[in-house]
């Protein structure tokens, strides 16, 4: 059975990207070393950072529905764990290996992982959380783009190389990949100098990263890009957009009316 019709038939709460899934974390960043067991009953993937060579990751476990319950589950983190000693790290964790990652964590609607996880000695140690927002809320940014006209800010999609350099310079490397490999990229800037981003799909069908420069804070800019990006996902198809492993509650929920909805578990072990 192919890795996307197992992830589509297992991964019922993420309906819109399970497919796409395996095709991400087969395609990661350089220096990532990783890999994948399928089965007919189910897959994993795990994976090491370069950026964190002694933590190995276990970043997607889908067992089929109709092998549920017969310790396939199992058999799969057994596998991933051989593999992860061989790098070697000494510890092991279910929670997302970003900039390319399935899930910050178990979904805890996938309660039976959680449960598989903590029978195997593995421990919670961090919570995270998503927000959803409904695209049929009200998208426009016409008067907003008047507005930063008026100031000379202009916004724009695309410039993959500039913004990659521009996220890498004000935060970290895993935002610029993500920009560099996002679906959506849209971005603001004045006098040549880009002030603002925000990007869609690098992780299948969420929304993230974005982020304003110092400087430019207080112009309005988050929510025009957001919105940008949320329109053009109900445009692919969408109905509801997440916003992934969310830092500011308060500005989602103002601008779109988001509402923090899907809890994620972190888990860790050591691996002796």
């Amino acid at each position: 059975m192919e890795a996307a019709d197992i992830a589509r038939a297992a991964l019922v709460f993420d309906a819109d990207s399970a497919a796409a899934l395996p095709r991400r974390l087969g395609a990661p960043p350089d220096g990532r070393r990783w890999t994948s067991v399928v089965t007919d009953a189910g897959l994993v993937f795990a994976s090491v950072s370069g950026r964190d060579p002694g933590v190995g990751h276990i970043d997607l476990l889908a067992v089929h529905p109709d092998q549920q319950g017969k310790g396939h589950g199992r058999e799969l983190v057994r596998a991933a764990e051989e593999w992860l000693r061989a790098q070697p790290v000494n510890e092991v964790r279910f929670a997302g290996n970003p900039p390319c990652y399935a899930w910050p964590g178990i979904d805890v609607r996938y309660t039976a992982a959680a449960c598989l996880a903590e029978s195997l000695g593995y421990e919670r140690y961090h919570v995270a959380w998503n927000m959803t927002a409904d695209l049929s809320a009200d998208l426009s940014v016409e008067d907003d783009l008047v507005r930063l006209a008026a100031q000379g800010v202009t916004v724009g999609s695309g410039e993959r190389e500039r913004v990659a350099e521009f996220a890498r310079e004000h935060w970290n490397d895993n935002w610029a990949w993500e920009a560099a490999n996002a679906a959506g990229l849209h971005h603001a800037e004045r006098d040549g100098k880009i002030l603002a981003f925000a990007a869609w799909g690098a992780r299948p069908a969420w929304f993230g990263p974005m982020g304003t420069a110092p400087e430019a804070r207080g112009l309005g800019l988050g929510g025009v890009l957001l919105k940008r990006c949320l329109a053009e996902q109900r445009a692919a198809g969408q109905s509801h957009a997440q916003i992934g492993w969310v830092g500011p509650l308060r500005f989602y929920s103002r601008a779109v009316g988001a509402r923090a909805e899907r809890v994620f578990w972190l888990y860790r072990r050591e691996l002796a």
